[in-house]
């Protein structure tokens, strides 16, 4: 009986023809006969065309760099939002940016990594520090957040990071990094949603609380993109996912990630008392601003107490070790002098073999004022000062720290004329910023600019709330306790930064930017959208730059 004709059947008669067309028509999809594997894509195949090679992962290999290793470790849920497409245009509009902070956070990315891994944390966190100082530890906020995670004060305390006359821990790369993670572990668990930690490390876990509440007794979803929040809040993840974009496919997007090793790159040395920054970074065989960098947790330029450590590249730590122990074996070191009632800085400095601007630059004390009795000042005891007096040029000294935060300071010296070591941050707007250096002084322009904030602070003093923090240092009902906005570095700063040291000298030209053609021909021959593709194009197919974050 002969089979009768249908559409199914004729369909099923041209399957193999259409698929034997499409396989010699594009060799990119075809398929082995029996496996079903892709076969190799001829290297013709792409020739003539502008499409880019997406970054690919294969889980049975080691690691290149360690932004493959990042990749591995992605845990977290992707948000795809026309915010995320913004603050994606705003990175892809400043390739030099990208490239300055990635380069710079290649010190320290290696540590963090490896910490989530041993936490079982999602790698994008290592991604965090950019959207919080720019990689930049001695970052610095008017909210007096410090530090790469941007810790404000209450919540360094909270986590043990010691700030006094010294140190402030909170800059301190290895300690910092082990509380923050601690305090994201905290709120992770506390909502069972990393979009909600990472909203209440920066709004704080009160104010999410408050607002996840809101919601429920209005009959709304108790879900991060569904919460009223303050603008830089709603910014915040979206920021952290633009980022995860441009390293999950950085060469969709045209970037190139600078090369950093997936290997250890630097370990701890115990420092000994008596030693100084620069002499430190001599027998470290490293430049002072590269040995800042990895130890940006001082307050002064030598060490007078045990208990401290240097970070130094693991490479050099046993050349290290040994040099120390011969600059400590000659009996000559630093130590602290107490001031005696009716005592003189120019007795002092005679005493010691310096000037009196020497003796205030190492102390931090400024250009004006005494000094009261009792109080202790770093002077040297038979070695070379010129070490000491090099790193005092560049450090956020304790008396510019401690005015700022509130910290008591024995003496009350004037500290206007010191740099704070601050780096200034790019505001999420559409005109050209200035470079961004790794720690320079900025005498003039940058003491104005805290002249200027503790001014405004001073007029914001109400029943004992500064600047939204109450007398414990606690957050005033409805103010963000941020540990980092990226509007609130000083503005004095910011324009200092065209003042700033060798490290922004290379600062690349104007960016080109990404427009409406462009931006659609980075999508491409890549197949199906992901979200950072499908981001790019919404942003960019509005034809103007992303509109102000706050």
């Amino acid at each position: 009986m002969a089979k009768r004709f249908t559409p199914r059947r004729f369909a099923a008669l041209l399957l193999p023809l259409a698929l034997a067309a499409m396989t010699e028509a594009s060799p990119a999809f075809a398929r082995g006969p029996t496996t079903g594997d892709p076969l190799p894509v001829p290297k013709t195949a792409l020739s003539g065309t502008d499409a880019p090679r997406v970054l690919t992962l294969d889980l049975t290999r080691d690691a290149n760099d360690i932004w493959d290793r990042i990749r591995r470790g992605f845990g977290m849920p992707d948000l795809d939002s026309p915010l995320v497409a913004e603050q994606q245009l705003f990175y892809l509009n400043r390739p030099g940016f990208l490239k300055q902070v990635f380069a710079r956070g290649g010190r320290y990315l290696y540590y963090i990594v490896d910490e989530l891994e041993r936490r079982g944390m999602p790698t994008e966190l290592a991604l965090l520090p950019m959207v919080e100082s720019s990689y930049n530890p001695l970052a610095y906020s008017r909210a007096h957040a410090s530090g790469l995670w941007q810790f404000i004060p209450s919540t360094g305390k909270h986590y043990n990071l010691t700030q006094d006359n010294w140190v402030d821990e909170r800059r301190n790369v290895i300690t910092s990094t082990n509380a923050a993670l601690d305090y994201l572990q905290t709120i992770y668990e506390m909502h069972g949603d990393w979009h909600l930690a990472l909203a209440s490390y920066n709004w704080g876990e009160g104010a999410v609380k408050r607002a996840l509440q809101r919601n429920i007794d209005e009959g709304k979803p108790a879900e991060y993109s569904s919460l009223r929040m303050p603008e830089e809040t709603r910014n915040y993840v979206p920021k952290l996912q633009a980022i995860k974009n441009i390293v999950s496919q950085p060469e969709l997007f045209h970037i190139e990630l600078p090369y950093v090793a997936n290997e250890m790159q630097f370990v701890t040395v115990s420092a000994p008392p008596g030693i100084d920054l620069g002499t430190a970074a001599r027998h470290a065989d490293m430049p002072l601003e590269e040995f800042l960098a990895l130890n940006p947790g001082f307050n002064r330029p030598a060490i007078t107490t045990p208990g401290h450590t240097f970070v130094v590249p693991a490479d050099r730590a046993s050349r290290f070790e040994a040099r120390l122990a011969e600059t400590l074996s000659s009996g000559s070191a630093w130590r602290t002098h107490t001031v005696e009632a009716g005592e003189k800085l120019d007795t002092i400095a005679e005493q010691y073999g310096l000037t009196v601007a020497q003796l205030r630059q190492l102390n931090g004390l400024g250009t004006q004022g005494g000094v009261a009795a009792g109080q202790s000042l770093l002077v040297p005891d038979g070695i070379d000062p010129s070490g000491a007096l090099e790193a005092s040029r560049l450090l956020p000294f304790a008396g510019v720290v401690a005015r700022q935060q509130g910290l008591k300071l024995s003496g009350s010296a004037d500290v206007s004329a010191n740099t704070s070591g601050r780096d200034p941050q790019l505001r999420f707007r559409g005109e050209r910023e200035a470079s961004i250096g790794l720690s320079s002084p900025r005498l003039g322009r940058a003491g104005a600019a805290r002249q200027h904030d503790a001014k405004r602070a001073s007029m914001h003093e109400v029943h004992g709330k500064i600047a939204g923090k109450d007398a414990k240092g606690k957050p005033a009902r409805g103010q963000p306790t941020t540990r980092n906005r990226a509007d609130s570095v000083d503005h004095g700063a910011r324009k200092g930064a065209r003042n700033s040291a060798p490290a922004a000298a290379g600062a690349t030209k104007a960016p080109r930017p990404v427009t409406k053609n462009n931006a659609a021909a980075t999508t491409a021959g890549a197949g199906k959208a992901s979200p950072a593709q499908k981001n790019a194009a919404a942003a960019a197919a509005k034809g103007k730059p992303s509109r102000p974050s706050r």
